[in-house]
C-alpha cells in the first residue's frame, strides 16, 4: 500500500484540502478506535483492480495474456472473474484487451452487489428473467449482470441522467451485451412493472470512495446526507413495488453513513411485511452493521446485511443489502 497519508495531512494543514470537522467529529464516533486507521487507508493509494468479461473470453485465456506481458494478477477472493492488477505501466485503458473488451476497470468492492443478486444462482438459466438495474450507468454493474445472465433474458440498464446513457452504451457495446434495453427514467417510473430481480445502486454521499475522489470530504455535510437519504427510500420503495413474488433486490451504496444504509432498509422493513433480507455469503472480510448510531431507528433483522470499511480489505467501503419479496 502506497501511503498518502502524511502527504494529504499536510496538504490539508496548508487549507488545499479541507476534511470538515463535522466528518471527522461524525466518524471518530461511528468508528471509535478504527478511524485513525480507517483515515489512513482512505488516503492511501486504491489498487487498480479489474473484472474479466465472461461474455468474450475465459478468465485463464486473459489470465495468461497479460501475465505474458508482465502484468502480476492476485485473485480477488469473492469475485473469481476479479483480480488486483500490477504492473510497470499505469495505462490499463490502453490495453488491447481492454480495448477489445475482454476486461473492465471495476473496484473489487463494486463487484459485490451483482454478486449478491445471483447469490447461489449462478449455473441458472436466465432466459425467461427481467432484470432492472435501475442506477445503471456507466455500466460496470450491468456488464456484470449481463455476464451472470449469459446474454440471455432481458436487462433493463435505467439512468435519470441522459449525460451518462452514453457512457453506458458505449460500455455495455464494447463488452458484447445483447441482452439490454437501455432507459431514461427516474427509478419511481418503474414501480407499475414486475421484475425477477432488481439492483438499486444508490446515489449516495460516497464517503467510501475517499481515496478513489478526495472531493468527497469537501463536499461531505448532514443536509446532503439527509436530502440523499430521502431519494435512496423513495429508489428502494420504487424497486420493491417494481418487484414481482419471489424476487430478489439488492440494496447497495459506497458511502458508510448508516442514515443512507440500515436506516434506509430499516425504513423499508418497517412499511412492508413481506420483505426480508437475507444473509450474503461471500468470502470477504466484514464489519458489523450499524443497528444504534444517533437515535436512528434500525430494525434487528439488519444484522445480515454487509457492511465493509476501506480497511477491512484493503478496497473501497460499500454497503450491500439482499432482499426477497416473501
Amino acid at each position: 500500500m502506497v501511503d498518502r497519508y502524511n502527504y494529504l495531512k499536510e496538504m490539508a494543514n496548508k487549507e488545499r484540502i479541507k476534511i470538515k470537522d463535522i466528518f471527522v467529529e461524525r466518524y471518530k464516533k461511528l468508528l471509535g478506535g478504527e478511524y485513525d486507521n480507517f483515515m489512513k487507508y482512505s488516503l492511501s493509494y486504491l489498487n487498480k483492480c479489474v473484472r474479466i468479461n465472461t461474455l468474450k473470453v475465459a478468465i485463464a485465456d486473459v489470465k495468461d495474456r497479460l501475465q505474458k506481458q508482465g502484468w502480476q494478477l492476485t485473485q480477488v477472493p469473492w469475485c473469481a472473474e476479479g483480480f488486483w492488477i500490477l504492473g510497470d505501466r499505469l495505462d490499463i485503458g490502453n490495453l488491447v484487451e481492454h480495448q477489445l473488451g475482454y476486461l473492465y476497470v471495476q473496484e473489487a468492492a463494486s463487484m459485490i452487489p451483482p454478486l449478491a443478486l445471483f447469490q447461489g444462482e449462478m449455473n441458472k438459466d436466465f432466459s425467461d428473467e427481467i432484470v432492472l438495474d435501475m442506477c445503471a450507468a456507466p455500466g460496470s454493474k450491468s456488464s456484470q449482470i449481463a455476464s451472470y445472465m449469459k446474454n440471455k433474458g432481458i436487462l433493463v440498464c435505467n439512468d435519470l441522467l441522459g449525460s451518462r446513457l452514453k457512457a453506458l452504451g458505449i460500455n455495455l457495446q464494447k463488452l458484447g451485451v445483447h441482452n439490454a434495453l437501455i432507459t431514461k427514467s427516474h427509478g419511481g417510473r418503474f414501480r407499475d412493472k414486475k421484475f425477477d430481480r432488481i439492483l438499486v445502486d444508490a446515489p449516495c454521499s460516497g464517503t467510501g470512495t475517499i481515496r478513489k475522489s478526495l472531493k468527497v470530504l469537501t463536499m461531505y455535510g448532514h443536509g446532503l446526507v439527509r436530502k440523499l437519504s430521502a431519494e435512496q427510500f423513495s429508489l428502494l420503495e420504487a424497486g420493491y413495488q417494481a418487484l414481482k413474488k419471489g424476487g430478489i433486490l439488492v440494496y447497495s451504496t459506497c458511502t458508510l453513513e448508516p442514515q443512507e444504509n440500515e436506516a434506509v432498509v430499516s425504513r423499508l422493513l418497517d412499511k412492508y411485511d413481506d420483505i426480508v433480507i437475507e444473509p450474503i455469503a461471500l468470502k470477504i472480510n466484514r464489519s458489523t452493521p450499524v443497528l444504534d448510531f444517533e437515535g436512528l431507528k434500525i430494525r434487528p433483522e439488519v444484522k445480515d446485511c454487509l457492511r465493509i470499511y476501506p480497511q477491512d480489505n484493503n478496497s473501497e467501503g460499500f454497503f450491500v443489502c439482499r432482499m426477497r419479496k416473501k
